[in-house]
């Protein structure tokens, strides 16, 4: 058996963060989810970009679209909904045997518009409408500005992943924003059950502080602020608050693991999926990281619910200088601005493209 099916039995669900046109026509994708239990996928900016830099297998596509006019933005984003409204098919019978617990495939909206709140709402809307699969998430980022986006999308029914989390505090605004979407629909008498999973990303801390810290300390910031946020998911799963939503038939949102693909190539390739087995939570994993965790990663003792040695270990990063808070919303401001860059290398990707094929023409 391998170690990833062990994670799966625990009750974890791990999604794989890649998508390519080839590994859904090779049947790797496939593979994955039949030999790997693999259960979901997440896509973002940086991957389509990959995926059209290392293939050529979206150039047709691309000059039917370019023969029609599309470029831009436009042109990617129905090369995206092909790619994972075929995922999402992949996943849909995991979907339906859960009963929508799981089987997720994942879209973000434009990081251009992670400081606009009418734009965000807009497009999550269209492109739910248009993937037309209910199985997909659409990624919001838990800005300050993307709160209200989430809120309102959740009232609409529309799935969402939120992304951007780099702290307990940032997924309790997120968990709050996403809650008072399922309370307006209650309240209006619409069913509850909209499907939201809250991102924190992990080994970013650890990047952060790597030059800064003791030797004793490095890649710890990451579990510690993960351990953490363990424990203010499970308070919030025993509060009267979300178990009168769940009594009146809400599903709860489960916390998923981000960046969890080991940074630091001094320490263990899996070293962040082993810290973060625990039941009712979602791992997106690098394809490279899936592959070493298959090869020989090692489920060990479940993460604690009550966070474990969390604040003893953020006490020590404090007495070395860290300032956490200030150090979260750094974070989240400096990946909203990678998304962006992201996201505008991959629009000059998709010209490039286009370009290319219209003058093999």
């Amino acid at each position: 058996m391998y170690p990833t099916k062990h994670l799966h039995d625990l009750g974890q669900s791990l999604w794989l963060d890649n998508i390519t046109r080839d590994m859904l026509d090779d049947g790797t994708l496939a593979r994955y989810i039949a030999d790997l239990s693999v259960t979901g996928l997440t896509s973002n900016p940086t991957i389509f970009d990959n995926a059209l830099k290392t293939s050529t297998s979206y150039d047709t596509a691309v000059a039917k679209r370019v023969a029609k006019g599309l470029k831009g933005e436009a042109l990617f984003l129905e090369l995206a909904l092909e790619d994972l409204t075929r995922a999402a098919d992949l996943f849909r019978p995991i979907h339906d045997r859960t009963n929508g617990v799981d089987g997720w495939v994942s879209l973000e909206v434009s990081p251009l518009l992670a400081y606009d709140t009418k734009s965000t709402i807009a497009a999550a809307k269209d492109l739910h409408a248009r993937a037309a699969r209910r199985n997909l998430l659409i990624k919001i980022p838990g800005t300050k500005e993307g709160l209200p986006a989430i809120e309102e999308a959740t009232f609409a029914g529309v799935p969402i992943n939120i992304t951007l989390l780099f702290s307990p505090e940032h997924y309790l605004a997120a968990a709050d924003a996403w809650l008072r979407g399922v309370e307006r629909r209650i309240a209006a008498g619409m069913d509850p059950h909209v499907g939201s999973v809250a991102s924190l990303f992990i080994s970013r801390w650890d990047g952060a502080v790597a030059s800064t810290v003791p030797a004793d300390l490095k890649n710890r910031l990451g579990i510690a602020i993960g351990r953490k946020t363990y424990r203010a998911y499970h308070d919030l799963l025993a509060s009267p608050r979300w178990q009168r939503a769940m009594n009146l038939g809400a599903r709860p949102q489960r916390l998923l693991w981000a960046s969890t693909g080991t940074k630091d190539p001094a320490a263990s390739d899996v070293l962040y999926v082993e810290a973060f087995a625990a039941p009712f939570t979602v791992d997106t994993i690098p394809e490279a990281t899936l592959k070493a965790f298959a090869d020989h990663g090692r489920a060990g003792a479940l993460l604690p619910r009550d966070g474990g040695d969390c604040d003893e270990v953020l006490g020590k990063f404090a007495k070395a200088g860290v300032d956490v808070p200030a150090l979260a919303a750094r974070l989240q401001e400096d990946g909203a601005k990678a998304f962006t860059k992201s996201w505008e290398a991959l629009l000059q990707r998709i010209a490039d493209k286009a370009s290319a094929v219209a003058s093999a023409r």
